[in-house]
């Protein structure tokens, strides 16, 4: 008789943070055991999550309800919504876990992940530099294969990763443009640039990274008009990666490869993503762009750490991996 399949929820309302957060633990936890759910939430439930109210287990539809009556041996939540959902898969059996503040007390979950710069702490509550994310060695290999022409690019090949405005501060041209101009003055002759907006990226800034990309040797990658994203290309083959100060998750990718990180204008940004920029600074991986390159360049992967961590807590097998 084959023992049962070791199967993690990864839960998310499928925005790309969220969403990558929970499923690259997930991934890490269970293997190929890790199944992917967007959660839609219905009113109240909506406003009101991750408190439970009578009737909780329809607060994501019949589909999910009837999921719930064969709950998984682990479930991984990422955001509010998802927070709900944990602890419904909880009340009907699962082992779960919470990434990032619930806002609530975090025994309500088995363990509850949080970045350093958040506040919580509490003796099921694991911290990181960070977020979690898939990048690592085989993740940058599989890049390198799926984008070859990336790397018979002119060298040094510069990733520049560029978000947008955020309740923590803005990004506008007069900032794209002294992030170019600096840019410029990076060592090294010739080479050329990967540009690559994020789903927040101003619209008149997708157009001067075009106008940009016209201008030297690489590519603009703003959107699915420009064709399949080169992100995981483009991280694979740089030389030495620039990003925005705005995303905590671009920069704990970016600091996840084994190439130079510089930071461009942290002064822009406020609160948890300024914490962080100003944690990466102390540490030394990231420098801010016109200054020296960083003093250490070992990539940051906590992804792994964490899920070690939590398999010894909660006691979990191995990691099931493909036959293949």
């Amino acid at each position: 008789m084959h023992p049962r399949r070791f199967e993690a929820w990864a839960l998310s309302d499928g925005r790309a943070g969220n969403a990558r957060q929970a499923e690259a633990l997930a991934a890490a936890l269970a293997g190929t055991g890790a199944r992917s759910l967007h959660l839609g939430p219905h009113a109240p439930w909506r406003w009101l999550a991750p408190r439970r109210l009578p009737g909780s287990d329809a607060a994501f539809g019949h589909a999910f309800a009837r999921a719930l009556r064969a709950p998984p041996a682990l479930a991984i939540g990422c955001g509010r919504q998802a927070a709900l959902a944990t602890r419904l898969a909880r009340a009907h059996g699962a082992r779960v876990v919470q990434i990032l503040d619930p806002r609530l007390d975090p025994l309500h979950w088995d363990v509850v992940v949080v970045p350093e710069h958040d506040a919580l702490r509490g003796r099921n509550v694991v911290t990181l530099l960070g977020s979690l994310h898939p990048v690592d060695d085989a993740w940058l290999a599989a890049g390198r294969a799926a984008f070859p022409a990336i790397g018979q690019l002119p060298g040094p090949l510069t990733a520049v990763l560029l978000g947008g405005d955020s309740r923590h501060g803005r990004f506008d041209m007069a900032m794209l443009d002294a992030l170019l101009s600096r840019l410029d003055a990076l060592p090294g002759d010739g080479g050329s640039l990967l540009l690559l907006a994020s789903r927040r990226t101003p619209d008149a800034i997708r157009a001067a990274l075009h106008a940009r990309a016209g201008t030297a040797p690489g590519l603009a990658w703003t959107g699915d008009a420009d064709g399949p994203n080169p992100y995981a290309g483009a991280l694979g083959w740089a030389d030495r990666i620039v990003c925005s100060p705005d995303s905590v998750n671009m920069l704990s990718e970016a600091c996840a490869t084994h190439v130079p990180v510089w930071v461009a204008d942290p002064g822009s940004v406020g609160g948890r993503p300024r914490r962080f920029v100003d944690a990466l600074l102390a540490r030394g991986r990231i420098a801010v762009l016109g200054n020296p390159p960083p003093a250490s360049v070992s990539p940051l992967r906590e992804t792994a750490r964490v899920a070690a961590e939590i398999r010894a807590r909660l006691g979990l097998p191995p990691a099931q991996v493909s036959a293949a």
